[in-house]
């Protein structure tokens, strides 16, 4: 066989072949900490990351590595071949259901808004950032963007920035009102580890449930089937539920039932 022969091969080698056969899968996800964020040595670290690597050992993955990237940047770099796998616990959504395949959800959760301590505004929803006026502060390509657009917010009070961290910074800088951040276990965090914000409460979200999944390229099926298969006895068990409590992760944050399929139809 030629050189360009064997070159062939190895390109046509899909996902779920190369995970049968222990090579290097790549993870792709953005500094999201608790749901995905780099360690020391770029590990993995973050429960969407233990709930994937659990799931790959168990299909027959030796070896796993990091790519971290920006949250605007995870479907462009997996339709590029630059990671394998998003396990950002991106939310499902039809949209973005055209240009990946979702596993199942990994979890529930309906977004979280973060505000100065003692909440001085008295901010609670969306409409209350829409009614006064004021700016909000959230993920490039969140799907919390287009929530506050569909609301009527101008784009110019609608703050995108790279993640957690910098939505956090924003808030702190007084460059927005409220900070939105992609789910309830990040923002009790973040609000743990700093007396100066607090995690607004009641909040009323602007929509229903959002489903966080792992996503993998759109020609990628078998693998998200293989997947999906290993989820289903592994999601909410004992040994799932100890790799992720560290993170934030409980009982409350399991998936509520609803199916990838139905989510992408809207």
């Amino acid at each position: 066989m030629t050189i360009s022969a064997l070159a062939g091969s190895a390109a046509a080698e899909s996902l779920l072949e190369r995970i049968k056969n222990g090579e290097t899968i790549r993870l792709g996800f953005s500094n999201d900490p608790p749901g995905s964020y780099p360690g020391e040595n770029n590990e993995p670290l973050g429960f969407a990351n233990a709930i994937t690597a659990g799931i790959l050992k168990k299909m027959g993955a030796a070896k796993i590595e990091s790519v971290v990237t920006d949250w605007g940047s995870l479907v462009p770099g997996l339709q590029a071949g630059r990671f394998d796998i998003i396990t950002a616990g991106m939310w499902i959504k039809p949209e973005r259901c055209r240009n990946v395949l979702f596993s199942e959800p990994i979890g529930v959760g309906q977004g979280a808004m973060i505000v100065p301590k003692g909440n001085p505004q008295g901010l609670h929803s969306f409409q209350d950032v829409l009614t006064r006026g004021l700016t909000l502060v959230t993920g490039t390509g969140y799907a919390d963007v287009k929530n506050a657009q569909k609301l009527g917010i101008a784009d110019d009070k609608i703050m995108q920035v790279a993640g957690p961290p910098e939505i956090v910074q924003a808030l702190k800088a007084g460059r927005a009102a409220v900070g939105v951040l992609g789910d309830n276990i990040t923002a009790n965090i973040f609000a743990q580890k700093d007396p100066t914000i607090e995690v607004v409460d009641p909040y009323i979200p602007p929509g229903p449930n959002e489903h966080p999944a792992i996503a993998f390229s759109i020609n990628e099926q078998a693998a998200v089937d293989a997947f999906n298969a290993v989820l289903k006895g592994y999601i909410g068990s004992e040994e799932m539920m100890t790799s992720v409590s560290k993170y934030g992760y409980g009982k409350r944050d399991l998936p509520d039932g609803k199916k990838t399929a139905d989510l992408c139809n809207g």
